[in-house]
């Protein structure tokens, strides 16, 4: 079974714990019910030795920062709607819904109070897997403007063949746009590279999803060829990072159009300095490619580490941003009488 510790009090005085999932080869993961957040990673290099490889903070304070110390979703769970909805609209059976605008015009991440910044119900367990830790929440009918009581669970196992495995699944009474993700940042140097320059990624897609200058797609999907988006063959992250175009400040925030269907292998991450490498499988139709742009050394981490530009990236399996009022993307509408499914695993390995 899972240890479980406190990790403290929320701002209203909700106790919060912290659960740590092992397996036989010496992985843990660590994850708070408070926004059911990753909160540690550890994984070994080529040379055996276990290190943390996600971003985040040891205290529960600093996850509830605010303004500039406010913490840009480490490693949590992202709802109702991840990523960005324009002007925090969408129109749904014809009647239009007004949201939050957390991100300059535009919704972000589920709003002020999104699924990230919630004490989910915890519940860890065992399963032929490995350790799990089952998450539940209710977002109640108009939370944060989003329409239907949405029972949402997610379901973290450390797999024992050295995976992380998240299972999502929600419910509702009425119909209501719903993107699940989550959010951590990875550094597989465990925490040791200044930045994520020579970590090497291949993504597994033809095409991206373009987007104006306030990173809500314009509909076009763009083909990768050619461009400093193509990772169909491995590239440093920090090769072309210079030559990535839009409003991005200095790197990559785009969604690309994953290929194939189904449950399916669509990244590869490999850091030479320690031999660590991250398969990431899911049956998303998306992902998020994010280069840690906005992070800007106001933030310390972990042990103090100081978070600086490209200190960390992350890989978010989604739907596309702003689908429900894209209606030549994929659906992200959820009817009751419907259950949501999703699964996204992380596999880690070495390459000596």
């Amino acid at each position: 079974m899972p240890t479980v510790t406190s990790f403290g009090q929320t701002k209203d005085g909700t106790e919060t714990q912290l659960f740590t999932l092992s397996n036989a080869h010496g992985l843990t993961a660590t994850i708070t019910n408070y926004g059911g957040i990753i909160t540690s990673l550890l994984v070994p290099d080529q040379a055996g030795q276990l290190g943390d490889i996600v971003l985040g903070f040891d205290k529960l304070a600093d996850y509830q920062g605010e303004g500039p110390l406010a913490s840009p979703y480490f490693g949590a769970l992202i709802g109702r709607y991840g990523n960005r909805l324009k002007n925090g609209q969408f129109t749904l059976d014809g009647k239009k819904y007004q949201l939050a605008k957390n991100n300059g015009p535009n919704a972000l991440h589920g709003g002020v109070k999104g699924f990230d910044k919630v004490v989910w119900q915890a519940e860890p367990g065992t399963s032929a897997d490995g350790q799990t830790l089952k998450l539940t929440y209710l977002s109640k009918d108009g939370e944060e403007g989003y329409p239907g009581n949405l029972t949402a669970t997610v379901v973290y196992t450390l797999i024992n063949d050295d995976a992380l495995k998240i299972d999502y699944t929600a419910t509702t009474d009425k119909p209501t746009p719903l993107n699940l993700t989550n959010h951590s940042y990875f550094n597989l140097h465990h925490g040791q590279a200044k930045n994520n320059f020579g970590h090497v990624l291949t993504l597994n897609a033809d095409r991206y999803t373009v987007v104006d200058n306030t990173l809500i797609p314009t509909g076009e999907l763009r083909p990768v060829q050619g461009t400093p988006m193509d990772f169909r063959q491995p590239h440093a992250i920090g090769e072309r990072l210079a030559k990535v175009e839009g409003p991005a400040p200095g790197g990559y925030d785009h969604n690309w159009v994953l290929n194939g269907q189904g449950m399916r292998a669509v990244a590869t991450v490999y850091e030479p300095t320690t031999g660590r490498t991250m398969e990431m499988l899911t049956d998303q139709p998306g992902v998020q490619f994010y280069s840690g742009n906005f992070l800007d050394g106001k933030l310390k981490g972990k042990g103090g580490t100081v978070y600086n530009q490209h200190y960390g990236f992350c890989l978010e399996t989604q739907h596309f941003p702003d689908s429900p009022n894209q209606p030549k993307f994929p659906s992200t509408i959820l009817r009751p009488g419907e259950t949501f499914k999703s699964t996204t695993i992380y596999k880690f390995g070495v390459r000596k």
